[in-house]
């Protein structure tokens, strides 16, 4: 049946949008545990993030994979999108600070000890970009498959890694990337000067030119979204303890000191 435009209207026998898309358990996956009107924006918000997230991990590992076979154009947007995609993960930031310290407290007892430290897919992220501190794997010891998947990926080298094997295969030096880590990736002067050689010498190397500038886009929108994590939590939970136990606000200012590919920002200052 179509109306007087050619739209279709009946899906009894047809797969609909709703269908396609899964919405039936995707809108049925909201439960708040209180009558708290503001619970349902504190569950959409860390869902949607976590749907964003399932996508940066997509695009990540195959722009991995890209630039381990030397493919560099394709990778160079996937980058661009998983930058992309920290805006968005900004932007709801944005909608979570119109909730109030004392609109928090009416439903926080719920969450137990819940806490967005445990996302095994945020931390997906930080393995595949060489922040890899494996001692949290713990977090994840009670979910099986996704502790075997965050061990899978400390099989592997890190994004930063591949594009470092890469960097040495096109100037012609020794690789310095080294076996896949299992600990937070550590500056190197040797890596430094060569991302000199690159950005000294752009036209010469225009691939890893481009490559390198992606790469602190990249960290650009991801550390502004651990900013912006640390001021959301301030603004409504002031200085208390994080519900997943750790120290809140003062541990999120630690992790914006972490750098994901130092000697990308260390070079700035040699030019």
């Amino acid at each position: 049946m179509t109306d007087h435009h050619g739209a279709k209207l009946d899906f009894a026998k047809d797969m609909s949008y709703g269908d396609y898309l899964g919405l039936d358990a995707l809108l049925d996956a909201q439960h708040p545990r209180s009558d708290a009107h503001d619970e349902m924006l504190f569950i959409i918000q860390h869902q949607t993030s976590e749907l964003w997230m399932r996508l940066a991990i997509h695009e990540l590992q195959t722009a991995r994979n890209a630039i381990s076979g030397g493919d560099l154009r394709p990778a160079f947007k996937m980058l661009a999108r998983v930058a992309r995609i920290f805006e968005q993960l900004n932007g709801a930031w944005d909608v979570l600070r119109t909730m109030t310290p004392s609109e928090y407290t009416t439903f926080r007892p719920s969450l137990g000890n819940s806490s967005g430290f445990q996302s095994n897919q945020y931390r997906m992220i930080e393995f595949l970009l060489g922040n890899r501190q494996v001692a949290l794997k713990k977090v994840h010891e009670h979910k099986p498959e996704a502790h075997a998947v965050l061990e899978a990926e400390l099989a592997q080298p890190s994004l930063y890694q591949v594009a470092l094997s890469l960097l040495a295969q096109r100037l012609d030096v020794p690789d310095p990337a080294g076996e896949p880590s299992h600990s937070a990736w550590v500056p190197q002067p040797v890596i430094q000067d060569l991302w000199q050689q690159v950005y000294e010498h752009p036209r010469a190397h225009w691939e890893l030119y481009e490559l390198a500038e992606k790469l602190v886009d990249l960290e650009d929108y991801f550390r502004r979204w651990r900013f912006n994590h640390v001021t959301t939590v301030e603004r409504i939970i002031g200085f208390k303890r994080g519900t997943g136990g750790t120290v809140g606000v003062a541990y999120l200012r630690k992790m914006l000191e972490v750098e994901l590919f130092p000697e990308l920002w260390h070079v700035r200052g040699a030019l």
